[in-house]
């Protein structure tokens, strides 16, 4: 049983702080809104707070999944940021898909203050964060991660410490780039077995036992074929994670040539007002016959 605080309640934050309640922890609540914020507490119980400051205060370890960088750094650092009052011997866990600078800003701030701090993005989706099936990729000190696993454990199926500071980051920044290259294959491989005039029901059912075989083939396949794309992580979401990829890899020396291109196709399909549209959507600038 521990105090925990849970900074943003959007698509991921919101199931994930729930299921962290569930396994029993006290919990204090934020949200930018604070109407989602009371909903949340009337549903699951606890208390919510008007500011991170606020929120954050008194707890063993708080948790944060908000936008990008600015929301970051706002929720933390920003006047009434948590920062101001989280006390010493507490850890913070950054859940949010960020940079691995703002990651290593937020550490040497966290130190300073006498607490820890562990960049945690993760994988897997709304429905991930719904089933507590998420993939978590974490950057940090080992004694503060094996502090915290137990609670990240509540929400997830996978967790790994991969390095210091900034290398969960710099994990999910591998993540997406895998991802976005493998949904524009799969994207593409779709249209072309519509085209050739093949019944891909019954050729998926073969080549997902194969080689060929992904998360994405399992689970998007359908919803591709059925051109339904409201079914997890949105466009505008990949765009700006592959824009942090892109940006990481000037300073690494990385050549991402698949990548900028899959961006480019994601901005199309922006233009076309896709911006809500799952990462799938892709197949959408294919034509078919």
């Amino acid at each position: 049983m521990s105090k925990v605080t849970f900074l943003g309640l959007g698509v991921m934050g919101y199931p994930m702080a729930r299921h962290i309640a569930k396994a029993g922890h006290s919990m204090t609540v934020y949200n930018r809104t604070a109407a989602k914020a009371e909903k949340w507490v009337k549903e699951n119980g606890g208390k919510f707070a008007l500011t991170p400051k606020e929120a954050s205060k008194d707890s063993d370890f708080i948790f944060c999944c908000v936008g990008n960088d600015n929301d970051l750094k706002e929720v933390t650092l920003g006047e009434n940021g948590a920062f101001h009052s989280i006390k010493k011997g507490s850890v913070f866990i950054d859940n949010t898909t960020a940079s691995a600078k703002i990651a290593r800003e937020l550490f040497k701030a966290a130190q300073e203050k006498g607490f820890a701090f562990l960049d945690a993005p993760v994988s897997g989706g709304q429905a991930g964060a719904e089933n507590s099936q998420l993939t978590v990729m974490i950057g940090g000190e080992r004694k503060d991660f094996e502090k915290a696993q137990d609670v990240i454990k509540s929400y997830s199926k996978k967790m790994k410490l991969l390095g210091s500071t900034g290398s969960g980051q710099l994990a999910k920044m591998v993540n997406q780039i895998c991802i976005a290259g493998t949904v524009q294959g799969l994207s593409e491989a779709l249209r072309f077995g519509q085209n050739a005039g093949l019944n891909m029901e019954d050729v998926i059912e073969v080549i997902s036992k194969g080689a060929a075989q992904s998360w994405q083939m399992e689970n998007r396949y359908k919803t591709m074929l059925d051109n339904k794309f409201d079914f997890g992580f949105a466009v505008d979401w990949m765009r700006k994670d592959l824009s942090i990829a892109m940006e990481e890899a000037k300073n690494n020396n990385s050549e991402l040539p698949i990548t900028k291109l899959i961006d480019s196709y994601y901005a199309e399909i922006q233009k076309s007002g896709g911006n809500r549209f799952d990462t799938s959507s892709l197949i959408t600038r294919l034509k078919k016959k």
